[in-house]
């Protein structure tokens, strides 16, 4: 299959083609950090104004809400809708968590909002060849589940909810019988994950600066005994400092290994997990463009690579 973009035609293969020719699979891993992933937004603009195309994207907590965005093609959107209502109480506020039990409003985010008011392109989604997966973590267990998301049907929102749904400020989103929260608890950056279900070259997009180590949950006591219903929930929380820091040097091995390319800011975001000022929102996404922009030959000349070594 030929496609052409502004540099050209040249080849590509979707994931089924790939699979059938015996060649790497390419992906995307985005990790979440609720408002942070603005930074990751302004990437994958960046990315799709230049025709870079993978087989699979994945996405955890912002980077599946955000994430989603580069399967249905639009550029801007995340940007836009965040601007538009960083001060719509609708979107975010004490109000919704005192009033529903969530300080991202339900119902607004994940119906109102790509439904009517700034709406996701479905048949842009479902007709891209790109397979688009988030993770959410199963709140009995504690344990990661990834879910493809294909159609950005109703229980598709809900499983994009549930992996943005911080735990205290979120109720769990009921899906076919089961709780789930936010996939940042178990598995903040799917890389491993994303390997074994065949993505062998990925593009890695991490919120926090090279460098950054999590350190233990604060108020463990407190985030125990407010998620006493979900005791798997709170044993993941306990150790989540050690999986992500492994997890961590497991990406950098990847990338020694010319497996996995990272970006990442280049310094602290400064921008809270509830942020009403357009302003900042706007700053981190234009981080998230000059990294992309920096990285963007490299990210090319990386994916071009993948099957030099067959």
């Amino acid at each position: 299959m030929i496609i052409r973009n502004g540099f050209g035609p040249f080849l590509y293969y979707d994931g089924q083609e790939r699979e059938e020719l015996g060649m790497m699979k390419t992906g995307l891993v985005m990790e979440g950090g609720a408002m942070r992933g603005l930074f990751t937004a302004g990437v994958i603009d960046v990315f799709m104004e230049n025709g870079i195309e993978f087989d699979g994207g994945i996405g955890v907590s912002a980077g599946a809400a955000f994430g989603g965005n580069y399967k249905s093609k639009q550029i801007g959107r995340v940007l836009r809708y965040n601007v538009r209502f960083a001060k719509d109480p609708r979107m975010c506020s004490f109000r919704n968590l005192i009033f529903t039990g969530d300080l991202y409003g339900a119902k607004f985010c994940y119906d109102t909002l790509p439904n009517e008011l700034d709406v996701m392109d479905r048949e842009a989604f479902v007709t891209n060849p790109m397979k688009f997966y988030i993770v959410a973590t199963d709140a009995k267990s504690g344990e990661p589940v990834y879910q493809e998301l294909e159609d950005l049907a109703p229980v598709d929102m809900d499983w994009m909810r549930a992996s943005a749904s911080m735990p205290v400020v979120s109720r769990a989103v009921k899906i076919n019988g089961h709780e789930y929260l936010d996939g940042g608890i178990s598995d903040s950056i799917p890389l491993k994950a994303f390997e074994e279900m065949g993505y062998e070259k990925n593009v890695v997009i991490l919120t926090r600066p090279w460098g950054y180590r999590k350190t233990p949950q604060k108020a463990m006591g407190f985030m125990k005994a407010m998620l006493r219903r979900y005791p798997g929930v709170s044993k993941a929380l306990s150790v989540r400092h050690t999986v992500y820091n492994e997890t961590l040097d497991y990406i950098e091995e990847r990338r020694k290994a010319g497996a996995a390319y990272v970006i990442c800011p280049p310094q602290a975001l400064h921008i809270g997990k509830i942020e009403h000022n357009p302003e900042v929102l706007r700053s981190v996404y234009y981080q998230g463009r000059l990294a992309g922009e920096k990285h963007l030959e490299a990210v090319k000349k990386f994916l071009e690579t993948v099957n030099e070594d067959e």
